[in-house]
């Protein structure tokens, strides 16, 4: 699987140009890159509790659709956050867009402290077959939590995508965090982060990177802007799980609700308290 980061500074409730700069990448990508992934809330940046409403927009509002033509025009698949607004509930959600549209939503689970009273948190994770291979998303810090990736690798998933807002001083933790989500689930996982200083004074520590199923870091960014690229071996999802299966043996299954859509999607509830 040939991927591309584009790992890129972004302007907080700037969407005209934080659109314009992702369907830039999206049309420098390389002719056999498969998907290019962006950092979270990249459409819109971090709205306040006194932009979201103003900035936020549906699914099928004309900043994803220009996405999705985009993703159709090159044929590639985009993983891309944005602050969304569903009737008046405000999330902060990344899509998978293939060439057929919206293949995946995800709505961020657990909220860190700038998203609180801004966003309401998602209820449920899932996954997408897409090109032979089951994909799940994460953002940020998810990542921080084991349950979150270990809710996609009980849904089959094979390969775990974060999109990333990660700042100073915190860049070691998700490093470490996301390694051991891959070692964990014995899958490989991408994550893809924003850099520079944002509105409000962060500074967001770039790294973005690739870890295979081993937990082992294959790739990885430094502070800077770029376009970069990395191929998984998808031999190794295999090879990792040859002589065990961390999901065989584990004595605790998370909790709640599968679902099955007809589209191949699958979901797990989370349980109300």
């Amino acid at each position: 699987m040939k991927v591309e980061f584009a790992q890129l500074a972004g302007r907080d409730n700037g969407t005209a140009y934080n659109l314009e700069r992702a369907l830039a990448v999206i049309a420098a990508c390389a002719a056999d890159t498969q998907l290019v992934v962006f950092p979270e809330t990249h459409l819109m940046g971090f709205p306040t509790a006194g932009t979201v409403a103003e900035v936020a927009e549906p699914v099928e509002g004309p900043t994803v659709q220009a996405i999705i033509q985009a993703a159709r025009t090159r044929n590639i698949a985009v993983v891309i956050g944005m602050a969304e607004n569903d009737a008046g509930q405000f999330y902060n959600t990344t899509l998978m867009i293939t060439p057929d549209g919206i293949a995946l939503r995800y709505r961020k689970t657990h909220l860190w402290a700038s998203d609180r009273g801004v966003f309401t948190p998602g209820d449920r994770y899932a996954t997408c077959e897409w090109n032979g291979v089951r994909v799940g998303l994460l953002i940020c810090y998810d990542i921080e939590f084991p349950e979150t990736a270990r809710a996609l690798a009980q849904l089959g998933a094979e390969v775990l995508i974060v999109t990333n807002g990660n700042m100073d001083p915190y860049g070691p933790t998700h490093r470490t965090a996301i390694m051991a989500r891959a070692q964990e689930n014995q899958a490989f996982a991408l994550m893809v982060n924003r850099v520079e200083e944002g509105d409000d004074g962060l500074m967001f520590a770039g790294g973005s990177a690739l870890v295979d199923p081993f937990g082992s870091l294959l790739f990885e960014a430094g502070r800077e802007e770029g376009q970069f690229r990395v191929e998984l071996d998808l031999g190794q999802l295999a090879a990792a799980r040859q002589d065990y299966r961390y999901l065989d043996d584990q004595r605790l299954k998370l909790p709640g609700e599968v679902i099955e859509r007809k589209d191949g999607t699958r979901e797990l509830l989370i349980p109300k308290p």
